[in-house]
C-alpha cells in the first residue's frame, strides 16, 4: 500500500511539472528547455505503467504464475527506459536541427525560474523514491526515484547552461546544451534497460550472492559438508534461493529436513526480503568428501579430513560436489 501511494504521488506531481515545464518552453522557446518537457511526458507516462506494475506486482501467486507476479518489475523499468531513449533520441535530434536552423529565444530568466522550481521538486520526491525503494526492494520505485533525480540533475545543468546564454547572448548554446543532455538522457534509459534485461535474464546478482555466501561461511553447521550450485534469483521483492548441500549420507529424513530448515533461517536471518528454499540433498560420497568434512566423530570415515572448503563466490556456484 505505501508502495503504491508514493507512486501516485508521483504520477500527480509528474504531471503537474509537465504542465510547468511546457509553460516554461512555451515562454522562452528554448530546446534546451523543451529537453526537461519533453522527458517530463516519459515520467507521466512511466509513472502510470509503474503504478500499474505495482499493482500488479503485489497480487499473490496463481495456477499461472506460481512464482507471483514480481517480474513485472523489470519490464516496467524496461518500459521505462525504452521511452526515456526514445526521448534522448528526439531531443538530440530536434537541437540539431536547429543548430543548423536556428530560432529566435525570449524571457529565458522566467524560463529558468520555473525550470529550477521543477528541478528541486523533481528531487526531492527522487530522493523519497529511491529511498523507499531500496527499504521496500522495490526495482519500480528506486528506478523512479533514479530518473527523477536525474531529471532533476540536467535541470541543474539547464540553469546554469541558460544562465550563460544570458550572460554571453549566444544563443547557439541552447542547442548545444541540448545536445549534451540528451546525450545524459540516453544514458540514463540505457542504464535502465539495461537492469531490466538483466533481471527478466535472470542474470547473477554477485553482490548479493557475496553477502549470503560470507553469512554462510560465519555461520555454517558442520554437518553442511558442502553446499553448491548455489543461486539466487529474484522476483520482485522475494528471493528463490536454491542449491546443493552434501550431508551425511547416514543421516534420516528428519534430520535432513532439520538442517534445510536451519539453512533456511540463516538465510531469512540475513536479509529483510522474503525468501523461498528449494534445497536438493546430496548425500556425502566416502572417501573423496571424507577429505573435506569437518564431522569429526562420524561413525562412517574412511578417510581422514585433509583440508577446510571455505566457501566463496566462485566456488559455490559451480555446479559439482567440491574435493581435493
Amino acid at each position: 500500500m505505501q508502495n503504491r501511494t508514493a507512486q501516485r504521488i508521483a504520477l500527480f506531481v509528474g504531471i503537474g511539472l509537465m504542465a510547468l515545464k511546457f509553460l516554461a518552453w512555451w515562454i522562452t522557446n528554448s530546446n534546451a528547455i523543451l529537453t526537461d518537457a519533453l522527458e517530463s511526458i516519459i515520467n507521466v507516462v512511466a509513472a502510470s505503467f509503474g503504478l500499474y506494475s505495482i499493482w500488479l506486482s503485489a497480487m499473490p501467486r496463481d495456477e499461472n504464475h506460481p512464482y507471483g507476479h514480481g517480474k513485472i518489475e523489470f519490464i516496467s523499468a524496461g518500459f521505462e527506459g525504452a521511452l526515456i531513449l526514445l526521448a534522448g533520441l528526439s531531443i538530440m535530434g530536434k537541437a540539431g536541427y536547429n543548430l543548423l536552423y536556428p530560432q529566435p529565444i525570449g524571457k529565458l530568466d522566467l524560463g529558468l525560474i520555473l525550470t529550477a522550481v521543477a528541478g528541486a521538486i523533481n528531487f526531492g520526491l527522487g530522493y523519497y523514491l529511491q529511498r523507499l525503494g531500496r527499504k521496500q526492494h522495490s526495482l519500480i520505485l528506486t528506478a523512479s526515484g533514479a530518473h527523477l533525480k536525474s531529471d532533476a540533475y540536467s535541470s541543474v545543468g539547464l540553469v546554469v547552461g541558460l544562465g550563460l546564454v544570458i550572460l554571453t547572448d549566444l544563443p547557439l548554446l541552447d542547442n548545444i546544451i541540448a545536445i549534451f543532455f540528451g546525450g545524459v538522457i540516453l544514458f540514463t534509459g540505457f542504464k535502465l534497460v539495461r537492469t531490466s534485461i538483466a533481471g527478466i535474464m535472470d542474470e547473477a546478482d554477485d553482490h548479493l550472492i557475496r553477502e549470503m555466501v560470507q553469512a554462510l561461511q560465519a555461520e555454517r553447521r558442520r554437518q553442511w559438508i558442502d553446499v553448491h550450485n548455489f543461486r539466487v534469483i529474484k522476483y520482485g521483492a522475494t528471493l528463490h534461493i536454491d542449491c546443493h548441500m552434501t550431508l551425511p549420507w547416514y543421516f534420516t529424513t528428519r534430520q535432513n529436513f532439520q538442517e534445510v530448515k536451519a539453512f533456511e533461517r540463516l538465510m531469512m536471518a540475513h536479509t529483510e526480503r522474503p525468501v523461498e528454499l528449494f534445497v536438493h540433498i546430496d548425500p556425502c560420497d566416502p572417501p573423496e568428501n571424507c577429505r573435506l568434512c569437518p564431522v569429526r566423530d562420524c561413525p562412517e570415515r574412511k578417510a581422514p579430513q585433509e583440508e577446510r572448503l571455505d566457501w566463496t563466490l566462485d566456488n559455490i556456484k559451480e555446479n559439482q560436489k567440491h574435493r581435493i
